[in-house]
């Protein structure tokens, strides 16, 4: 049946429901207590698949396994049926990460997915919730499809629903329902890890992971998923599969509110495996965030491998990895605030190298054109062509690669690679649920005082240090494949000695607004790039800060997090 307004109901279409760069995110009340507020939207992601692709095509559904995802997959169920596609393949009881949906999608060549996840966002009754739409390729939709979305979004008179239709989606197989005016419709529930886990065998030396993990001299890892969608993989994966112990595990079990944490993983959200690692009983430690596409790295004794470090190290030691071996480097990239870590090894191994902006799906154009072989962000998000998603999990493979192949510790690797390429000294603040209008005041008074014919050139002081801006802009991307620009990505001021300071509003939280401040200095005198990042980066810091006004202009007196 469909529903509209015509029907008795009060709704009528939402003017909130523009998607981001990870689809739409909004409070767990807002889906509920909204009528028909999540069935509005899925019916707008589905209304973009070409009705003739929807009988013999396939959506791939999956999630974190936070608060309303049952829900929701229930109201996906009813509403796909009702608008005539044929197939749905659905993770078991619901969870899927968002790299195994990317990975699900392009194995059985899907139209599209819908992934249920707010990503590193906290979860439970008062937390987060979210919907993203993926593409044939595996990647998030592109502008030109969230903006169609957004669209239909706003002008919905009715959506079409089968209220009547009822999965069990614990149960594994394939289940086929009659559906008025449609051929039947298959529902498949499939295990959420086998698919992924295949992919990772035709990646990974899983033989010489065995030996890191499990073998005579093998190293003790601690991973930590954080009570999000990475915990079955972990263990099947990685326990089960590869032998690591199953005590160097924790926190396996999804959970709607990821127990009561934030599932973000940064050295303040995942404090409890920094303190583990900091007391030297594991070699390699990890977490993950809520959707498995993050991921964090620490060494022995807690020494912590900052994101922009991480791909870079990937990058200078990406033939430990046999897929490498095989497809060879197309290219490079980071994205804008990214340290330039990448850019010293892309220079150095003569690989062509890509800046793009803030958001996976620029990454993925570059790899759908063959551009494009290993990326990363800072925002802990690291990944390749193997799929169209940051993957939290093949990072923490492609670094138990390269130390098994090394044959050294992490801090050994890390200090190696310092002394061969130099520092990029990084550190990000984020204030977070800022109040939105203080803080957009705030970047606008900002830009007009960068635009000022007189900022370029200027000089700023702290302490002992003092530096020259030779370049002011907001950044803007052309995207070498498609011509696409991108504007206003960034405030960015760079000094004549290279060292960056970069305003962003993030558009990945679901309250206030989230202000981000990026820090990146170079440095290779070999007594000053083994010192203390936050220390290094202190005079920056302060620049920063002064020119912004950012604490009087949002009333913060510091930030949520620092990186």
């Amino acid at each position: 049946r469909w529903e509209g307004p015509n029907q008795g109901g009060t709704w009528s279409a939402y003017p909130d429901q523009k998607p981001g760069t990870s689809g739409l995110r909004k409070r767990v009340t807002v889906f509920q207590t909204n009528e028909h507020y999540a069935e509005n939207f899925i019916q707008s992601i589905i209304s973009c698949i070409e009705p003739a692709e929807r009988q013999p095509g396939l959506l791939v559904v999956g999630g974190d396994g936070r608060f309303f995802m049952k829900d929701a997959i229930k109201l996906i169920i009813q509403i796909a049926a009702a608008n005539g596609i044929g197939h749905l393949v659905i993770g078991q009881n619901g969870i899927m990460s968002t790299p195994a949906v990317s990975c699900v999608i392009r194995k059985l060549k899907a139209v599209g997915g819908i992934i249920l996840t707010a990503s590193h966002n906290p979860g439970g009754p008062t937390g987060d919730f979210g919907i993203k739409y993926n593409i044939a390729s595996g990647g998030p939709a592109p502008e030109g499809i969230t903006d169609k979305i957004f669209q239909i979004s706003k002008s919905l008179t009715e959506y079409h629903i089968c209220p009547d239709l009822k999965v069990d989606i614990s149960k594994i197989g394939k289940q086929t329902f009659e559906v008025d005016t449609f051929k039947p419709m298959t529902v498949e529930i499939v295990d959420s890890v086998e698919s992924y886990a295949e992919m990772l065998r035709g990646i990974f030396d899983f033989n010489a992971l065995k030996q890191l993990v499990s073998g005579a001299n093998h190293i003790k890892v601690r991973l930590d998923a954080m009570h999000g969608v990475v915990g079955p993989y972990v263990k099947k994966i990685v326990c089960e599969e590869l032998g690591a112990a199953a005590d160097g595990a924790f926190n396996c079990v999804p959970k709607e509110d990821f127990g009561g944490h934030h599932p973000d993983p940064n050295l303040t959200y995942a404090s409890d495996l920094v303190n583990a690692m900091k007391g030297g009983d594991y070699d390699l430690g990890a977490a993950f965030d809520g959707d498995g596409d993050r991921n964090m790295v620490l060494g022995k004794h807690g020494f912590f491998v900052n994101p922009s470090d991480s791909v870079a190290i990937i990058a200078a030691n990406i033939t430990c990895i046999p897929y490498f071996q095989k497809t060879g480097v197309k290219g490079l990239a980071r994205s804008m605030p990214t340290s330039g870590a990448l850019d010293n090894v892309a220079k150095a191994l003569k690989m062509n190298l890509y800046e793009t902006p803030t958001g996976w799906k620029f990454f993925g154009n570059l790899m759908d054109a063959g551009k494009l072989s290993l990326c990363g962000e800072e925002s802990f998000g690291t990944g390749s062509d193997h799929i169209r998603e940051k993957d939290g999990l093949w990072a923490v493979l492609a670094w138990m690669s390269i130390l098994a192949h090394r044959k050294q510790s992490v801090e050994e690797i890390m200090k190696d690679h310092w002394n061969k390429f130099g520092r990029n000294f990084f550190t990000r603040y984020d204030y977070e649920e800022v109040d939105s209008d203080k803080a957009n005041t705030m970047i606008k008074e900002l830009e007009a005082k960068m635009f000022d014919k007189s900022f370029v050139g200027q000089k700023f002081s702290s302490g002992d240090k003092s530096y020259e801006v030779a370049v002011s802009d907001n950044f803007a991307y052309t995207d070498p494949v498609d011509g696409s620009v991108s504007k206003n990505q960034g405030l960015r001021i760079v000094f004549s000695d290279g060292s960056r300071i970069i305003f962003r509003l993030s558009g990945t939280g679901s309250a206030g607004a989230t202000v981000r401040l990026y820090i990146d200095s170079y440095e290779k005198d070999p007594a000053k790039i083994y010192g203390d990042a936050q220390v290094m980066l202190k005079p920056l810091v302060e620049i920063a800060l002064k020119i912004s006004g950012l604490h009087e202009k949002t009333s913060r007196t510091g930030p949520t997090v620092i990186t």
